[in-house]
């Protein structure tokens, strides 16, 4: 199944851990800031992907794209193709706690959804996405390190940008909810299904309730924090 419809990287060209940044552009940052000796191994529909080193381990970062749809495509076929065991999605996403704050980290403990992606999976319930332990304590502990302002905890991802309901993430919060971003629950049930590892890390975009937000070219390139801190763990996995 290698290359695939929407990845041309030939078996063996992509690592067993995957740094997965929604904005394709901020994986050619990444490669180009952090690894050494990367190579390209795919510009399909624009979504660039990268295979490099750091701190002599190899490691890859590919773009996702937006929404649970766009990025449990790309995991799929990276897990189930391609025989990677890791991705950390590095991402941006807007906070509905008080507590964080603007360039603020979030590790998504687990991911609640108005997605209907589980569906598929014909479970009598409601299943509860989870990141991989073994990856959010390499994570926290590297956030530690770098002495960073972060929380662990629960994120929305939600199929909705523009919501009608305008109180909807007021509820959310209420319920203890930190950040609303839209991929990391579709990536936790492929990596559940898939007997693979998965973890979420955000930096906090915009303060939802406060109107306070950064720009497009912060999102795209400032956020290195977040991107050592997905390194680090990667080097760890």
């Amino acid at each position: 199944m290698t290359p695939t419809p929407h990845n041309q990287a030939k078996k063996g060209d992509i690592a067993e851990t995957v740094l997965m940044p929604g904005d394709p552009l901020r994986a050619k940052f990444i490669a180009e800031t952090f690894l050494t000796d990367a190579a390209q191994f795919n510009q399909v529909r624009g979504m660039f992907g990268f295979t490099g080193l750091y701190k002599g381990k190899r490691v890859s970062v590919m773009g996702s794209g937006m929404g649970i749809p766009s990025i449990t495509l790309y995991t799929y076929e990276l897990y189930n193709f391609y025989g990677v065991n890791n991705i950390i999605r590095i991402g941006t996403a807007g906070s509905i706690s008080r507590n964080l704050k603007v360039k603020d980290i979030c590790i998504a403990q687990a991911a609640c959804t108005d997605s209907g992606f589980a569906a598929q999976f014909g479970l009598l319930g409601s299943y509860a996405p989870t990141a991989s332990f073994s990856l959010l304590e390499k994570a926290v502990a590297a956030a530690r390190h770098k002495d960073v302002s972060f929380q662990v905890g629960n994120v929305l991802s939600t199929d909705i940008f523009y919501h009608d309901n305008k109180d909807a993430l007021t509820l959310w919060s209420r319920m203890g909810v930190l950040a609303v971003e839209m991929e990391s629950a579709g990536l936790y049930m492929n990596a559940a299904r898939a007997g693979k590892n998965a973890l979420c890390i955000l930096t906090i975009s915009d303060e939802v309730f406060e109107g306070i937000e950064t720009t497009s070219e912060e999102r795209q390139t400032g956020f290195t924090k977040m991107m050592e801190i997905a390194l680090e763990t990667a080097v760890n996995a």
